[in-house]
């Protein structure tokens, strides 16, 4: 039986827990190789030269093991019924081999549903830390947590953030065409508005299961028994699985477009990481034998106060075969500039 429900979490409250092992060179390079494999996250000679300055995991690696600590540390003992997405990470500084990591939770916010009085919605703020007390990122999501004695508990608690903005997905469209498309190379080159169709991707239990067991095993990802009695009503795949694998297909298709770039003899500079994302949402379940196309558009762009760089943000989405929203957020990433 779950030790704690929705009752248990108190607006103000703070969690601390950590890590007994250090993050290895060979974890970062395996999670980078399936779903990030840039340079930065595989070759250290080539990370010595980029903007991280040495090999670091990716952000999604992050994001995953954050996911892995909370569960560790709480979740497991938590009547959790998963979370709707993360309102926004902070990709604060890199984590490098040989890091050892801190959580710090926070309890911001909480509220019972009006619909389902047996489900609350507990607002935190989770901070990953380094071995010498850096914040290496900073989350802030809503987490569906089961309440001990529906109809006892109404209301809301603490302080509610003030509501961001959320992307649309209803961007009109340019289609990718010549310098105008996503990863034309060049801060310059880009079009607001720009779209591409990333690629597809099919979800089995097998890699569902795999992931899950890795990073996020909570009973729903894992059990299909138990999964079947939980709101999800079958096994279901890791939120985190389905944007890890998003930014799989960015990396390949952005390396195919600048490669058939190059070969038709334009120059295309190495990217550069993102600080970080906002308004992830997953607003259907990514069930076994779903496939989802995973696409990105273009919403602005700026240049930074970094020399040689500028900041392109994006509006990135995922359909399942039904034409269903599964997978959305707005990113951010550096990006090289031909001015100096």
């Amino acid at each position: 039986m779950p030790e704690f429900y929705y009752e248990d979490f108190v607006p103000g409250s703070i969690f601390e827990f950590s890590e007994k092992k250090a993050i290895t060179k060979d974890e970062i390079i395996r999670f980078a190789e399936v779903y990030d494999p840039q340079p930065f996250h595989l070759d250290e000679e080539a990370a010595k030269h980029s903007l991280l300055g040495g090999l670091c995991a990716s952000g999604w690696h992050i994001g995953c093991l954050m996911m892995r600590m909370n569960y560790d540390h709480w979740i497991v003992r938590t009547a959790s019924m998963g979370a709707p997405g993360i309102d926004e990470m902070r990709w604060e500084k890199p984590l490098f081999p040989g890091d050892i990591l801190t959580g710090r939770r926070k309890i911001l916010h909480k509220r019972v549903s009006r619909s389902k009085p047996e489900m609350g919605l507990v607002s935190m703020e989770v901070d990953i830390l380094n071995q010498r007390g850096e914040i290496i990122t900073r989350q802030k999501h809503t987490q569906l947590i089961e309440v001990r004695h529906p109809g006892r508990t109404t209301g809301e608690e603490g302080v509610a953030a003030p509501a961001a903005p959320h992307p649309t997905h209803a961007l009109p469209r340019i289609e990718a065409s010549g310098r105008a498309r996503p990863f034309a190379g060049w801060l310059e080159d880009l079009q607001a508005g720009s779209y591409i169709e990333l690629g597809r991707e099919t979800f089995t239990k097998d890699n569902i299961v795999a992931f899950a067991s890795l990073y996020d095993p909570q009973s729903f990802h894992m059990d299909e028994e138990a999964a079947r009695k939980s709101h999800f009503g079958r096994l279901a795949a890791s939120g985190w699985q389905t944007a890890s694998l998003w930014m799989r297909n960015v990396v390949l298709t952005r390396d195919r477009v600048q490669r058939e770039l190059r070969e038709s003899g334009v120059e295309t500079p190495q990217g550069g990481p993102s600080p970080g994302f906002i308004h992830l949402r997953w607003p259907k379940p990514v069930f076994v034998g779903d496939t989802v196309t995973y696409g990105t558009q273009i919403i602005e762009k700026r240049k930074t106060s970094k020399p040689g760089w500028g900041l392109v943000f994006n509006h990135n989405t995922g359909f399942n075969q039904h034409g269903e929203l599964v997978f959305e957020f707005r990113g951010s990433g550096f990006i090289r500039t031909r001015e100096g």
